[in-house]
């Protein structure tokens, strides 16, 4: 009884919703092909338009406990087949409410890539994956993956990466090594289990036989060159486990895998790795080589001063076998957004 003294009194605004919502679907139906998805984002964010003015309109509360969103996906089913369940008129409603101005939402982007986006309730977050999707083409699957191994939180919580929330409605190019580099790096694609020790070969491996995530995971502009590139000096042979070049920033970027905690040793060896690569394998237009170990663990204090003294651009990572959490993530993050914020003060 209850549910229907709620629906009773709109009835004429309420066939007038089903009536625009009709026009929009049908008018969709007509357009070319080409601009199929376009046009069905548009659709849907109009649709979340007459849903929102009917509710502001008649003072309805559309939440999860409200009958509108119930009776409305039976009446839109019944009128013009499936696509419209409870949870897509929730979500064309979802997103109109984040993106209530038609000229900012990107063209670029598909219905499947503003679900996923509109989950995410942290307006920076959010902005900052919308920008990096629309920039470096990511596929839906490419952008779920890097909401779940949280890469916004990663980005702000890795060195020099404060930037990020100051600078998550611009989309910048990667300018610097700095940005080009985080810690950690998600492997959890790897499918490696437990915390059983693994040899360094089996990690190149695995890295080796899913290169396509690894790079997702690496970012944009990576390319891949060589595992085991040689280096030989008097008859002493030395290996680097992986070579890329890195297309924006014009380098060769070094990886040494070590699935034990950085030693001071192996800064050592990887300064030796990129003195040889700027005098042997650089062209004229390269920029200096960077380096990248990528290590179970680290001592930062040993890290250091390790490199103290150093000039070439060497960093050190840890990686871990496991989607992190995002609420310690998130603590970790409120000890750097607070002094920011006291700063601007």
């Amino acid at each position: 009884m209850a549910t229907r003294q709620i629906i009773k009194p709109v009835h004429n605004r309420y066939r007038k919703l089903l009536k625009d919502i009709g026009s929009t679907i049908e008018s969709t139906k007509s357009n070319a092909a080409i601009a199929v998805n376009h046009e069905l984002v548009k659709a849907n964010w109009e649709i979340g338009k007459h849903i929102v003015e009917f509710e502001q309109s008649g003072k309805e509360k559309a939440d999860y406990g409200s009958e509108l969103l119930n009776k409305l996906s039976r009446d839109l089913k019944f009128k013009f087949g499936n696509g419209f369940s409870r949870r897509n008129v929730l979500d064309m409603r979802r997103f109109y409410l984040v993106f209530p101005i038609w000229q900012t939402v990107s063209a670029k982007l598909s219905w499947s890539h503003f679900i996923a986006l509109i989950s995410i309730s942290d307006v920076s977050a959010r902005t900052f994956y919308e920008k990096q999707t629309t920039s470096d083409n990511w596929s839906v699957r490419e952008l779920q993956r890097q909401i779940n191994s949280s890469l916004y939180e990663r980005m702000a919580l890795s060195k020099n990466k404060r930037e990020v929330f100051r600078d998550s409605h611009k989309r910048k190019s990667i300018q610097n090594s700095h940005q080009a580099v985080k810690d950690p790096y998600v492997l959890d694609f790897l499918g490696i289990k437990g915390k059983g020790k693994i040899s360094e070969k089996v990690l190149e491996q695995r890295i080796i036989d899913n290169m396509q995530e690894f790079l997702l995971e690496l970012g944009k502009g990576f390319s891949f060159v060589a595992r085991q590139f040689k280096i030989s000096i008097r008859n002493k042979h030395f290996y680097v486990d992986l070579v890329f070049y890195h297309r924006i920033l014009k380098c060769f970027v070094l990886f040494d895998l070590k699935t034990r905690p950085t030693k001071h040793s192996d800064i050592g060896q990887m300064n030796l790795y990129l003195n040889y690569f700027k005098a042997e394998e650089n062209m004229p237009d390269d920029k200096e080589p960077i380096g990248i170990i990528l290590s179970a663990d680290k001592d930062e204090i040993l890290v250091e001063f390790a490199m103290g003294g150093l000039t070439n651009k060497i960093f050190v990572s840890k990686y871990q076998l496991y989607l992190p959490q995002k609420n310690e993530l998130r603590k970790q993050m409120k000890t750097i957004i607070v002094p920011d914020k006291e700063r601007e003060i």
